[in-house]
């Protein structure tokens, strides 16, 4: 009987994106994948299997839109968003490598002061 099956809820992460994105409405994407993985990012850090999957998911969806975002100071500012997400996570290990993949000075100081555990 479909009325009683159970809808699967699509994350912003799953949908398919329909034409290139630019630098503006990549790091507007990029801003809803981390806000939307937040609440699993938290999760993941509490060992919960279906939280983690979401946040590893957000994440990933995350990271290859970064890559693709050709203008420095929008990809760094795109690349803390997501280093934040990591540190809600406890992922202390994806977010030092993403942490020296930043170029610009100011960003890279304010992941500092809010992460001091990323200065090491």
């Amino acid at each position: 009987m479909k009325w009683f099956a159970r809808r699967t809820r699509q994350d912003i992460w799953d949908e398919a994106v329909e034409r290139p994105l630019g630098d503006i409405e990549a790091a507007e994407r990029i801003r809803a994948i981390c806000d939307a993985a937040a609440a699993s990012a938290a999760g993941s850090a509490r060992d919960d299997k279906r939280d983690s999957e979401r946040y590893e998911r957000a994440a990933k969806v995350a990271m290859e839109i970064a890559m693709r975002i050709s203008d420095g100071l929008m990809r760094d500012d795109a690349v803390r968003r997501i280093v934040d997400l990591c540190m809600k996570a406890n992922d202390l290990k994806t977010a030092q490598i993403l942490f020296r993949a930043i170029h610009a000075s100011w960003v890279r100081e304010t992941i500092q002061r809010d992460h001091p555990a990323l200065a090491s």
